[in-house]
This record gives structure tokens, C-alpha cells and sequence, in this order.
């Protein structure tokens, strides 16, 4: 007997028509391939079952033994798929109710099926491989078409027009360049320009910048404070790094010779770790605002301001320190005021939710006992 295997790597038929598989037998195989051929009429699997039914139809004409199956693996990967497909494959041999030998037919559409064969051959002799060549594929209009259905698709319109369109762009602006006198400037920016545009879509930035803007619309509607507290946090970051580098500054122009790595870096931070600081705890309290609002707020969230001024208040002595601004004695104060800081309201927080949640559970325990009461009145 001569079994037409027509393979679906990539499963297909399963994930567009429900169908399960394997699916054995001529009318089974030709409703499958009507049914794949209504949800995606462009998919070339159509064109393999079809195929593998009209080479069935061909061989039972001439009264020979054939049965027609197809088998499918799965999109989960090469190595998954070829072992979906042999045991679909067993599967197949074991329903067929011959005493005679079976070899295989495979009817493919591509190398990429073609690679299931040395697994299909380990479990039955292959008569040979047909790969279906769709022949409108071959002409110019297939490639017309080819071309217009990605142009159509906004996302593959992007990614090849966009670049394309910057390097023709390249040529244009280096003569507007010349005639400005600016040739480096006009080409160091159109590069630039495709730099980042390859970049970003490498890396899904567009994505990551369109779910950023969504959720920030979604934060202005919605009345989220933490949308503002972002806002004044940012403005504060900026302030705390002009401060710190004018901070820098003053220090180089009061130093004779180089400064050193530490020093430069304790100006930075001596400049900027209050904005630093007040960018902190603002967001941290719209934060707990928000939390508060939507009624999920627990009591260790109000430890992180105090968290922040702790760390400041750390940064800021070792910075003074280091630039001879305050003294050993100092530091030292500064170091466990910032410890225990951070210890007292950690302990405070966690002592007060406790408390909360036992009179609670109390809570929740009498109304249990008085609803068990009246139920036995």
C-alpha cells in the first residue's frame, strides 16, 4: 500500500480550522482542505492537501492500493514539531487495516516541511518527496502581487520604506549640504536618522514608547496623581543635576591642580542629593496617594519617603565629608540619624499593621460567632 502523507509543520490546519489531526482518509482529508481553504485561501498547505488528493484519486484510478492521510506538528519550534509529526505518523500506520507493506508518499510545499523526512523514514519506507509548486508563483504577476500585498502591511511598509526612503534622501542632502557648506552636518544627521530609526525598531522602542503614551492618557483621565508626581520628579532631577554640576564647577575653580574621582564625585552629589531627595519622595507619595485611592494602600508602602530622606541624608554627609565641608563628628551623626531613620519607621509601620490586621481578624471572628448564634436560634 501507498500512503500519501501530506505534512503541515507548522500546524496550520489545526490553528485556523480546529480540525484535529491526523486526519486519515479521502473525504476526511477533502473537507480538512476545504475547511483550511475558507479560513486562509492564500495558505500553501491548501495546496499540498489538494495535491495529495489528486495523486490519490490518479492511483485509485489504476486500482491501486493507497490511502491518503495529513499529519502536522506544531508552532512551537523545529525540534517539537518533527516529534509531533512522528507521532502523528505512527498514528497513521496504526489505523491502516492492510497485511501489506506501506511506503510513503510525502507531499510537501517547502524544505522547511521536507526536514520531518529522516523522522517519517525512520518509521516507514519513502517511495519519494513531491513539493507543490504553485505556478502563478513562478510569473511576474505573483511578484506584482507579492510586493503589493507588503506595501499594504502597514508594519513591513515601515520597516522597509522608511530606511529605503532615508538613503535616498542621502544624496539630495549631501548637494544641499555642499551648497550650504555643512556636508559633515547634513550627512551626520541624515545617518543619525537611520541609525536611530534601525535601533529603535531592533530593539521595539516604537512598541514601548506607544504603551508608555497609553498608559500616561491613561493616568490623565483616570485623575492618577502619580502622572504629576512623574512630572514634578523629573523637573526636580534636572534642577538637582544643573545644581550638582555648578556644585562641580566651584570646586574645580577653589582647587589648585586636578581633582580627583572622589572629590568630583562628592561635588555632583552634594549639588544635587536634595533635589535628588524631593524628586524621591514626591513620587513616593503620589505613589501611596494612588494606592490609597484605589483602597490597596498597606502600611509598608509609607516607608519608602523615609527611605529616601534616610539615604539622603547618608549620601549627603559622606559627600560633605569628602569635600572637607563638615567633620568626622558630623558624618558619623549623619550615618546613624539615616540608620535608625530607616529602622524606627520600618519597625513603626510594620508594628501598625500587625496591630490592624489582628483587630481585624478579630473582627471578622465575632461577626462569624454572631452569625453561627443566630443561625441557631
Amino acid at each position: 500500500m501507498l500512503l500519501v502523507l501530506c505534512v503541515d509543520l507548522d500546524d496550520d490546519l489545526g490553528r485556523k480550522t480546529g480540525f484535529s489531526t491526523p486526519v486519515i482518509g479521502r473525504d476526511s482529508v477533502e473537507e480538512a482542505g476545504v475547511a483550511l481553504a475558507t479560513a486562509d485561501p492564500e495558505d500553501s498547505d491548501v495546496n499540498v492537501i489538494f495535491q495529495g488528493l489528486h495523486i490519490y484519486d490518479d492511483l485509485d484510478a489504476r486500482d491501486e492500493s493507497v490511502e491518503v492521510a495529513v499529519v502536522t506538528g506544531n508552532d512551537e519550534g523545529d525540534v517539537n514539531a518533527n516529534r509531533e509529526v512522528g507521532d502523528e505518523v505512527d498514528t497513521v500506520l496504526a489505523s491502516l487495516s492492510t497485511s501489506e507493506d506501506v511506503t510513503t508518499l510525502v507531499v510537501t510545499d517547502g524544505a522547511q516541511d521536507e526536514s520531518v523526512i529522516p523522522i517519517i523514514r525512520s518509521r516507514v519506507p519513502i517511495d519519494g518527496v513531491r513539493r507543490v509548486v504553485v505556478r502563478q508563483a513562478q510569473d511576474l504577476e505573483s511578484m506584482y502581487y507579492t510586493i503589493k500585498q507588503v506595501l499594504d502591511d502597514p508594519e513591513t511598509r515601515g520597516t522597509i520604506l522608511i530606511p529605503l526612503g532615508i538613503l535616498l534622501l542621502i544624496y539630495p542632502l549631501a548637494l544641499i549640504g555642499s551648497a550650504l557648506e555643512m556636508p559633515g552636518f547634513v550627512l551626520g544627521t541624515t545617518s543619525a536618522l537611520l541609525g536611530f530609526y534601525l535601533i529603535s525598531r531592533g530593539l521595539g522602542l516604537g512598541e514601548r514608547l506607544d504603551t508608555a503614551v497609553e498608559r500616561a492618557r491613561r493616568s490623565l483621565y483616570a485623575g492618577r496623581t502619580t502622572l504629576l508626581a512623574y512630572v514634578v520628579a523629573a523637573a526636580l532631577f534636572v534642577l538637582g543635576g544643573v545644581s550638582g554640576v555648578n556644585t562641580l564647577e566651584s570646586v574645580q575653580a577653589e582647587t589648585t591642580g586636578d581633582v580627583g574621582v572622589p572629590v568630583m564625585i562628592s561635588a555632583l552629589v552634594y549639588g544635587s542629593v536634595q533635589w535628588l531627595a524631593a524628586a524621591g519622595v514626591t513620587t513616593s507619595l503620589g505613589q501611596i496617594t494612588d494606592e490609597y485611592i484605589a483602597g490597596t494602600l498597606e502600611w509598608r508602602y509609607l516607608n519608602a519617603p523615609f527611605y529616601v530622606l534616610s539615604i539622603a541624608v547618608v549620601l549627603y554627609a559622606v559627600s560633605a565629608f569628602f569635600l572637607d565641608e563638615a567633620g568626622i563628628g558630623f558624618l558619623a551623626a549623619a550615618l546613624t540619624a539615616g540608620t535608625l531613620l530607616g529602622i524606627v519607621s520600618t519597625l513603626a509601620f510594620a508594628i501598625v499593621e500587625s496591630r490592624l490586621s489582628e483587630s481585624t481578624g478579630d473582627a471578622e471572628t465575632e461577626q462569624e460567632e454572631r452569625a453561627k448564634a443566630d443561625g441557631a436560634h
